[in-house]
Parts: structure tokens; sequence; C-alpha cells
């Protein structure tokens, strides 16, 4: 039971450090995020220019330009990001994760969400907050991979690709992300 509590303390104390990690976006603004979100899609197009197909054939693109991930028994992710449809920003949402487990580390990267359907985008958009499920079909390409539309688009109403990892975060964990519209 000790060993129970004293996990349970070190994940608390993880969480506020996490918090204090700013993840370069803050609360500066709609502007700020803008500007992040232009930066990450140019990033993510350069790198792997298959996603541009996928950004052609979607009904809206969600773009989380960083999220910081950190972990110590208990750990947590929090990022701040932009949905667009048609190129155009319509709302602004937090990501935030949670998990469990036997882990230890911190980790940031940049993921997008394309939506695939006009049901997978009218649904995240009326959701008051979004989990992210069975539903979410993940891609995480390697430098020059390439990504198919066709095939991927088959497979899920929702596409995520994660990109652009830095830090080193170890262990199995059973995780949870949650995405709600916010007011920046």
């Amino acid at each position: 039971m000790t060993l129970s509590r004293r996990t349970f303390s070190m994940g608390l104390v993880a969480l506020p450090l996490l918090s204090a990690c700013g993840n370069g976006i803050g609360s500066r603004g709609p502007a700020t995020i803008d500007a992040r979100v232009d930066q990450t899609l140019s990033q993510l197009y350069a790198n792997y220019p298959a996603t541009q197909d996928l950004a052609a054939k979607s009904t809206g693109i969600l773009v989380m330009p960083l999220v910081t991930e950190a972990g110590l028994g208990v750990g947590g992710a929090y990022g701040r990001g932009a949905l667009r449809v048609g190129g155009v920003t319509v709302d602004y949402y937090s990501m935030t994760k949670a998990s469990g487990g036997l882990q230890i580390g911190g980790l940031q990267y940049s993921h997008v969400l394309f939506f695939m359907t006009d049901d997978a985008l009218l649904n995240f958009r009326r959701s008051p907050g979004y989990a992210a499920g069975a539903n979410v079909e993940y891609a995480t390409p390697e430098r020059g991979e390439r990504l198919s539309a066709e095939t991927t688009t088959s497979m899920a109403p929702v596409i995520a690709v994660v990109f652009g990892q830095s830090g080193l975060r170890v262990g199995a964990t059973l995780e949870g992300v949650k995405y709600t519209r916010i007011i920046p």
C-alpha cells in the first residue's frame, strides 16, 4: 500500500511540473496559435509530402503544434491548437492526456488530426469534450515514408499523424486523450 501511495504522490508532483513546462503557446492569443499552426503545417508538408493529399481529401484538420508530455508513474500531456476547415481557423482547442502505469520521462511532439468524413468533423465539433478512441487511425511516419490517403481513409474517419518527437519517455501506459474547445 505504501508503494502505491508513493507512486501516486510522485505523479501528483509531476503534473504541476508538466504545467510549468510552458509549451511555447501559453495564452498569448489566437494570433500566436495561428502562427504556430502555420509553421507546423509547413513543417509537416515539407517533411511528409503525402500528407498534403490527406489534407486535400479531409473535411477539416486539427493541428496541435506542440504537445508536452511527462510522466513518473502517473503522467499527463497538454497542448493547444486550432481547427481549420477549408484552410481557415474556425475554433481553438486544448488537448489533455492522462496516463498511468510503468512510465518515466518527458516528450514533446506535434500532431495533426485529419477528419476524413463530414460526420467525423461534425461529431468532433458538437462534442463538449471529444475523446480520441477506436475511431482514430494513428500514422507515425518515418522520414521519407509515404502515407497513402486512399488506403488510410478506408480504415478510419479520423487519421492522426504524430511527428517531430523530441525527448525520451519509457514505459507501457494506459492513456486517454481529450480535446476541448477553448477561447484563447
